[in-house]
């Protein structure tokens, strides 16, 4: 059975999101992002799902730093909606519950849940992890804010769901394969592109890159910038672009990039998610 790894323990979003984009396949936790990379490096399976950005945190700075040294390609995207559940034992009731457990990023996703019910906040190092400790703790005074497939994991009750702030709360992920993995297309599917570009330490380096790209028709869709080698200089960034590299825009502006830029090195062109769509 092919496997797809990801940082986080059992039923977490991660989780969550392996399952819904390769149903069937068997999904690996792992202790680290570094540990998902490598396990894919390893043979130990066959793809990874990574975490790049979220519509209320921002990007994953980590999946940024380790991707571009990583060796492993691109080959797709997914979108995971963020349906937070309060979970409890089986047989509490929500006047018994006093402190929630969860990882400090989804407490802050639930702090109209916290003051509505004078809850009180107790971070822990992951979600489903919270899930876990609470299942284990066995008291009804505790609960945590993790996923329904963690509270089916661990055999918890689901008192409230959707207790998150914003219903907006999505988290965009990478899929990753070795470098010789074939991406799934098919004729007429809009395609996005992930580079990394090395710009020149010029005065206006950063405007002569981008302008390749509008010369030539290609709408960017997202742009981070990294240091480079200890430099506070940001001289380095990660760009996602609309299409492929042999579409013929595509092409014509990074040949172009080549002129203007110090480097650049496509991470992968994969088929654009239809949630792009409903964005």
């Amino acid at each position: 059975m092919p496997v797809i790894a990801f940082q986080g323990r059992p039923g977490a979003y991660s989780d969550l999101a392996c399952r819904a984009t390769r149903p069937g396949w068997a999904t690996l936790p792992c202790r680290s992002f570094a540990e998902t990379i490598e396990a894919v490096r390893d043979g130990l399976a066959d793809e990874a799902l990574l975490p790049c950005e979220n519509s209320l945190a921002g990007r994953v700075a980590e999946i940024h730093a380790l991707l571009p040294e990583a060796g492993l390609k691109i080959v797709g995207e997914h979108f995971q909606r963020v349906e937070h559940c309060l979970l409890c034992v089986k047989g509490a009731r929500l006047e018994d519950v006093k402190r929630v457990h969860t990882h400090p990023v989804a407490m802050a996703q639930v702090r109209g849940l916290l003051a509505r019910y004078d809850l009180e906040p107790v971070t822990e190092f992951d979600t489903a992890g919270a899930a876990e400790l609470v299942a284990g703790w066995g008291r009804r005074e505790e609960a945590a804010v993790a996923s329904s497939l963690a509270g089916e994991l661990n055999g918890l009750e689901v008192l409230l769901r959707n207790v998150e702030d914003a219903a907006h709360n999505t988290t965009r992920f990478y899929r990753v394969a070795p470098p010789d993995a074939v991406v799934e297309s098919v004729a007429g599917q809009p395609m996005m592109t992930t580079l990394i570009v090395h710009v020149r330490h010029v005065p206006g380096a950063l405007c002569d890159v981008l302008a390749c790209f509008a010369r030539h028709g290609v709408n960017m869709t997202r742009i981070e910038s990294y240091m480079l080698g200890g430099s506070f200089e940001a001289s380095r960034f990660l760009m996602d672009i609309e299409g492929a590299p042999d579409d013929r825009g595509v092409r014509e502006a990074l040949l172009e990039l080549a002129g203007v830029s110090q480097d650049h090195h496509v991470l992968g062109t994969y088929r654009r998610s239809s949630f792009r769509g409903e964005m």
